[in-house]
């Protein structure tokens, strides 16, 4: 085989390796980001389920009031003042979120 072929291969052969390394570096740069993506979708899960919970706590609170309410005289009061103490947690747990 001439010396000048054997060239023209190897030369050859590292283009093929230079566009396989620049495709790896590629795939490996949009890994990368994708995991950062999941992760930060992960975080948004995890804040909703969160929101979800408190939504849910605080239709059992009123279901609660509203029970008692129905058995008590001054169920307006008791609305009033239990609404005043959901507020208050809501604002705490906002709080605590942050």
């Amino acid at each position: 085989m001439p010396k000048e072929k054997q060239v023209q291969q190897l030369q050859h052969i590292e283009d093929k390796l230079r566009k396989l390394i620049q495709r790896h570096t590629e795939v490996q740069q949009r890994l990368v980001r994708a995991q950062e993506q999941a992760k930060h979708l992960e975080g948004l899960l995890e804040e909703k389920e969160q929101q979800i919970k408190n939504f849910q706590n605080q239709e059992n609170i009123v279901k609660i009031v509203d029970t008692i309410a129905g058995n008590t005289a001054n169920s307006t009061e008791l609305k009033l003042k239990l609404n005043e103490y959901i507020r208050e947690i809501d604002k705490c747990i906002a709080y605590l979120q942050d």
